[in-house]
Order: C-alpha cells, then structure tokens, then sequence
C-alpha cells in the first residue's frame, strides 16, 4: 500500500488530505471518501485518527481518500459547516477526474457531522454512488443550542477550530448554516442510490433515536446496523467499521448489480 499527500483550494482556503492506495492498483479503483466529524477537543497525543481505517480500506482494494475539512487538522480556514459541503465537494471533483478512479464507484463514509455533510452533499451530486452514515445527527439544534451560541463560539477558539479573530462575521448565520446540513431533510433524495446507517444504542452525544429517525426518513435501498453498549465514537469501534466496510464491499464489488439502475 502507498500514501500520496495532497492539497486543494476550495474558496480560497487550502485543505490538506492523503490518498491511501491498494498494494495492487487498477485502473478503475473503487473510492473511499471518508468525512471526520466536528472536532469536540484537541487531538490527543498519539491518536492516529482515522487513518488505520484508511489504511483498511486500501488493503481491501479501495482508494481512500483521509482529508480534513476546514477549521481542522491541516487544512486552513475556520469551522464552518456549510462551507464543509463545498469542501466535499472539492474532494469529489478532484477524485472524480482521477484516470485511476471508477467515477461509477466513489462512496462517502461520514463519521458524525460528517455523515450529516455526506447526506446534504449526495442529495444533490450523483457522483456519489453510496453513503455510509456513522451515528449521524438528524438534524443539530439538540447539540449547538442558539441560547448557548456565545459559549459555542468560545470553545472553537479554545479548539482550535475558529483561528480568526473576525470569524464568525455573523455568529447567528454562522449557526444557521450548521443547522441548514439536516441530514433528515436530505437523506431521502439520496435514493435510488444505497444508504448504510450505524449507530450505538449508548451513543452519549447523538441519541439513537436520531438513526431510526434516519432511516425513516431514508428510501429503498437501505440498511440500519444498531449496535448494542456501543458509544459515539465509532471510528474506535472495530464492529461498526466491520459492518461499514463489509457494506462497502457488497456495494462496491458486486459487478453483476447495476445499483444506479
């Protein structure tokens, strides 16, 4: 397996990634485009993050693309989650152009409010063939109170995630556009393309109600996996990235089903 490091601009703020690429690569690889979730601390010391699923999903024989979006890691700018649907979306026009990319075969594995930036995005764009959706908010007005905006506001500074002193211009638009990546809103567009939805029955941040609300929500084709004592985190969990990546296979590799039909 091998690692290429990359950059793009997406309205002007650079976003830093790393392409994970099978030992064996093709000329038409099936993508992997995992989307991390909002930040909630610091990283720790030593946390690899979501890289040794990254690399999992490379020696299965996908290209996985390991990104962050603005406001976090590498990549410059402030968080902001409307502006992470346009950096998706930069993602995918990178990829999609790529010779070593089947463009048929580009899935979206979102952690979190990255899951709920993954249903907003493939609504609309159907260069994104299947979603996977781990313990995904509904919707945000639950976790992010607008009572409680000032605080919000302060602890992403604190972070790390808001590093200008002038962001955000407009702390309530700033709010509103968190609450406009409603994953309930968009997930049912998403059809006739699959959905995938994994959640923790203990989650401690995001209720599992807001999986069945979900896939209520969702069409055919889809698919809930609820996992028993399992927390939030579910990037540490090795029966939902099991139960992911066993998806993706399905999905992915099935030569013979023609899942845009």
């Amino acid at each position: 397996m091998g690692v290429t490091t990359f950059t793009i601009t997406v309205d002007g703020i650079r976003l830093a990634g790393e392409l994970h690429l099978p030992k064996e690569q093709k000329d038409s690889m099936p993508v992997v485009v995992i989307c991390h979730g909002i930040p909630a601390g610091r990283p720790a010391n030593g946390d690899p993050g979501y890289r040794p699923l990254a690399q999992s999903l490379a020696s299965d024989g996908f290209m996985a693309v390991l990104f962050n979006f603005r406001g976090c890691g590498l990549s410059g700018g402030n968080i902001d989650l409307d502006g992470w649907c346009r950096d998706l979306q930069g993602i995918l026009n990178m990829i999609s152009t790529r010779p070593d990319v089947d463009p048929s075969r580009i899935s979206l594995l979102g952690f979190s409010g990255g899951g709920a930036v993954s249903c907003k995005v493939a609504a609309s764009d159907t260069r994104v063939n299947a979603v996977a959706l781990m313990a995904c908010p509904a919707e945000f007005s639950f976790l992010f109170k607008e009572q409680e905006l000032e605080e919000i506001v302060a602890r992403a500074r604190e972070i790390g995630s808001i590093r200008d002193d002038d962001f955000p211009a407009d702390a309530k638009a700033w709010l509103e556009g968190l609450y406009g990546v409603e994953a309930r809103r968009y997930i049912g567009q998403i059809a006739p393309r699959p959905v995938l939805i994994v959640h923790g029955t203990t989650d401690e941040v995001v209720p599992v109600e807001h999986a069945k609300i979900l896939y209520e929500a969702a069409q055919e084709p889809k698919e809930l996996v609820l996992l028993e004592g399992v927390l939030h985190r579910l990037r540490q969990e090795p029966r939902a990235l099991d139960a992911a990546q066993d998806w993706l296979d399905k999905i992915n590799k099935m030569e013979e089903v023609d899942i845009n039909a």
